[in-house]
């Protein structure tokens, strides 16, 4: 067994990768670390989205939880923003999300929270894995019989994130007609609710989760279905959350699809007019287009970039003193009010900023001129993954592309945290040359590392 943990916790396909006995090891090593050994009955709140699985890996991780003594506070199906919040104002040593995000059904993944809302650095992430794998000793005992942990239901869990994001937004969306795309996911369970309280006339969309429906051909990875209902319909914008509703991605009444860079100038530049922008600076990542990082530099403002994932813009955030950042995936973290990025938070702010100014998202999002971007995913082995790292011909190529672009673009390539690809991403001026140039670069991987 390699690595558990990826850039978002573990995850893997349900009941074959992610077992129910991983999910009891898990819980019980989670509780070893995360505890104070003084504590006899820690708590620790689990949420979970909508995929047939959740309540099988829900229960196995209880399971495990309750063995070393924790006791348990089920939340139910929930954003994973809603357990960071809800883990701090809880007061639990720990919370879990059971969620795969944006992938299909069959898969699923375990992500961690801390005591105070952030997701676990490598360092905690590698002790419990230290004790999974069987390389360091059990530091907590298997609970006596008087000692074993109980589980409870929060009955409140979905009514108090929503009034939380609701505390956030000071300007009403009254007036305003919003498509809502839940992705048949976490969302389906607090969106209409949010927004409707909010001010605003939505139209609800794959908010009737089945269990395997979530993420299938709708939600943020899917836009085609809500870019067509808002060509067809006459509404403000259109708003697309995945499968746990950590990410946001938008439409604008034209139809034209706004992504996370979008969102992150059009809020970055005005919370910079307001003075809100924590010295001036936005965190994004590597991914990040160069069309924002030209953005920031002509209006004044610092750019940041991290290596891929939420979880180290906020670890930059965290470190710098900054506020505000973000992924183009539509993770966007506003760190005045969240632990994490949000995706009904972030929509609620976006919206809230068009009805004060008055402005149509179309005309927001053309502040930013957005660079052309290839992104192709080849899949590749394990040992293909792991060998990307060292193999000649797979970086001549990568930087042969790179010499060609030149300063007008940029070449990367990165393995992905949570599936077994590469991801090519090329990037430039010219929209044909970059597709060439990614096109080249994958068939080599492909010829070397599948």
């Amino acid at each position: 067994m390699g690595r558990l943990f990826g850039t978002d916790g573990i995850r893997g396909i349900a009941n074959e990768d992610l077992t129910c006995e991983l999910a009891t090891q898990l819980g019980r090593a989670a509780a070893q670390v995360l505890t104070n050994k003084s504590n006899r009955h820690p708590k620790v709140l689990i949420g979970k989205d909508t995929r047939l699985s959740s309540d099988m890996l829900e229960s196995a991780m209880a399971a495990g939880l309750c063995s070393i003594g924790a006791s348990v506070v089920n939340l139910g199906v929930v954003p994973t923003p809603a357990v960071a919040y809800l883990v701090e104002k809880y007061k639990a040593d720990a919370g879990v999300m059971i969620s795969a995000s944006h992938n299909s059904y069959e898969y699923n993944g375990i992500k961690i929270f801390s005591g105070d809302g952030f997701k676990l650095p490598d360092d905690l992430e590698e002790r419990i894995e230290d004790i999974i794998l069987g390389k360091t000793d059990i530091s907590r005992e298997m609970a006596a019989e008087d000692g074993i942990g109980t589980v409870t239901r929060a009955d409140n869990a979905v009514r108090d994130y929503i009034e939380h994001v609701k505390s956030t937004v000071h300007f009403a969306l009254d007036g305003l007609k919003v498509a809502i795309d839940c992705a048949n996911g976490s969302a389906s369970a607090t969106a209409k609710a949010l927004f409707t309280e909010l001010g605003a006339d939505v139209v609800m969309l794959n908010d009737q989760p089945d269990g395997v429906n979530v993420n299938a051909a709708c939600g943020s990875t899917h836009m085609e279905g809500l870019i067509e209902y808002v060509k067809t319909h006459e509404v403000d914008a259109g708003v697309a959350f995945d499968g746990d509703a950590d990410r946001c991605l938008m439409v604008d009444e034209e139809g034209n699809f706004v992504d996370g860079d979008f969102i992150m100038a059009i809020c970055a530049m005005d919370m910079k007019s307001r003075g809100k922008l924590s010295k001036n600076t936005v965190v994004g990542t590597i991914m990040t287009n160069l069309g924002f990082q030209r953005f920031c530099e002509e209006n004044g403002m610092d750019f940041e970039a991290t290596k891929v994932g939420d979880r180290y813009v906020l670890e930059e955030m965290l470190l710098s003193g900054y506020n505000f950042g973000g992924e183009q995936s539509g993770h966007v973290i506003f760190r005045d009010f969240a632990t994490t990025g949000d995706g009904q938070l972030t929509a609620c702010q976006l919206l809230s900023l068009m009805r004060r100014r008055e402005a149509k998202l179309s005309s927001l999002s053309g502040l930013m001129q957005r660079y052309p971007q290839t992104m192709l995913n080849i899949k590749v082995s394990p040992e293909g993954k792991l060998n990307f790292y060292t193999d000649h011909k797979v970086k001549a190529a990568i930087a042969k592309a790179s010499d060609t672009l030149g300063a007008d673009g940029r070449v990367i390539v990165r393995p992905s945290g949570t599936e077994p690809l590469l991801r090519v991403m090329v990037e430039g001026k010219d929209e044909e040359l970059i597709g060439k140039l990614a096109q080249d670069v994958a068939k080599v991987i492909e010829e070397e590392l599948t």
